[in-house]
């Protein structure tokens, strides 16, 4: 069980982060998105939505 949530937790955040690489954000602040949390990159894909 905990290898899936893992596992799912990693595929979102490669889809976000590929999805925000589409809309050309490459970083947040200082951090590169690969160093970002689930929910830093949840948000950073929503706010770039608009």
């Amino acid at each position: 069980m905990e290898n899936q949530l893992r596992n799912a937790v990693r595929k979102r955040k490669q889809y976000l982060i590929n999805e925000l690489i589409k809309k050309g954000v490459y970083k947040k602040g200082n951090h590169h998105l690969f160093e970002l949390t689930l929910t830093d990159l949840e948000k950073a894909y929503q706010s770039n939505l608009k």
